[in-house]
């Protein structure tokens, strides 16, 4: 097992100390958001981000965010070292995230985060899903629909939750993705068949328990710190009369209860089940290829058996994000996270 680390320590010598930051283009449409652009939290976002990473004295940042010119200029002055924050994918197509770490692989250039092929097997529900089982790690039960089969099998285990099998921030699930029969689930399968041509589905078995997020930086060579894991509070959501799930709108919205009804809090555990969920992510982190920083979704069902949900390679890098509110559990501020994120990746160069 890799060393579990508690430094939050920078190297002693910074190898590249010029950082170029890759982030989404807000000038291009992006169909997963809300109007389809980029709105104001996400610029917000951008501000708050370029702000911590100022506060990083022993480094100099340099930002691209207009992807119509950025394989010009990578190619014509590439960087020293890529700080990867383009989690929109290329061009705002999240099914092109993998592109930019290939792009800067080809061009032989340093980067922060996960590379291509682990981006595009995590990108894939059902395949992780596989990984997982294969190895013993809890998974929900699934039934894959490919395609717009509609008239695919349906599970009889009720209730179930529908969503895209290859999709990131939650698109696609909303509050109707929780179904009680199969005169449900039908009709949301064939709303998202119309949102969604041609996209897998997944209907899973829904986990009414307690759901958890863990955040692990490091590498296996240089080993790990494991943030203190998060729970989701889904209380106050009762009065909305809304279903206990990590929707669409809990990313993207505002205005909707899921986005300001949903608290987090860092999570009371027995240490069994801490050190059962580490090593699980830990394996996964491994497994699927996973560097420098990511973080793992788990829920239980209804006998209290903890399942994985999900594996984020590149997850959430924005100030309310998971991945700092974790950090913040522990004392760190919001520089000091993208400086461990930083340290971890230029370690692994070294």
């Amino acid at each position: 097992m890799p060393a579990v680390r508690d430094d939050f320590c920078p190297p002693r010598e910074l190898i590249f100390p010029h950082i170029t930051v890759i982030l989404g283009d807000p000038r291009l449409p992006d169909e997963s958001k809300i109007g389809g652009r980029f709105s104001a939290e996400d610029i917000e976002a951008v501000d708050r981000v370029k702000e911590a990473l100022g506060e990083l004295q022993d480094y100099r940042f340099t930002y691209l965010d207009n992807h119509s010119t950025l394989i010009a200029n990578l190619t014509a002055d590439p960087p020293d070292f890529v700080l990867n924050f383009c989690d929109t994918g290329y061009k705002n197509q999240a099914r092109q995230e993998l592109h930019i770490p290939a792009l800067l692989e080809m061009l032989g250039i340093p980067y922060s985060g996960a590379g291509p092929t682990c981006l595009g097997m995590c990108y894939d529900k059902s395949l992780v899903r596989s990984v997982a089982r294969t190895h013993g790690i809890p998974v929900p039960a699934e039934t894959f629909v490919r395609g717009n089969d509609r008239h695919g099998a349906v599970s009889q285990n009720f209730p179930v939750l529908i969503k895209p099998n290859r999709a990131d921030g939650s698109l696609g699930i909303t509050k109707d993705s929780l179904v009680h029969d199969e005169q449900q689930a039908r009709a949301y399968l064939n709303k998202l068949a119309m949102e969604f041509p041609n996209w897998d589905l997944l209907i899973q078995e829904f986990l009414p328990g307690e759901e958890y997020s863990v955040g692990v930086l490091g590498n296996p060579a240089s080993g790990f710190m494991i943030l203190p894991i998060l729970a989701v509070d889904y209380s106050k959501l009762v009065a909305s009369r809304l279903p206990p799930i990590l929707a669409y709108a809990s990313k993207i919205d505002p205005q909707s209860p899921y986005w300001t009804d949903i608290k987090y809090c860092e999570a009371s555990l027995k240490e069994d089940l801490r050190q059962r969920l580490v090593d699980y992510c830990l394996f996964l982190f491994e497994r699927l290829g996973c560097r420098d920083y990511a973080r793992f979704d788990f829920r239980t069902d209804a006998q209290g058996e903890i399942k994985l949900l999900e594996v984020n390679p590149n997850p959430a890098w924005c100030w309310d994000g998971k991945l700092n509110l974790m950090a913040g559990f522990a004392g760190y501020h919001y520089a000091e996270l993208l400086e461990r994120i930083l340290h971890a990746a230029q370690v692994r160069y070294r």
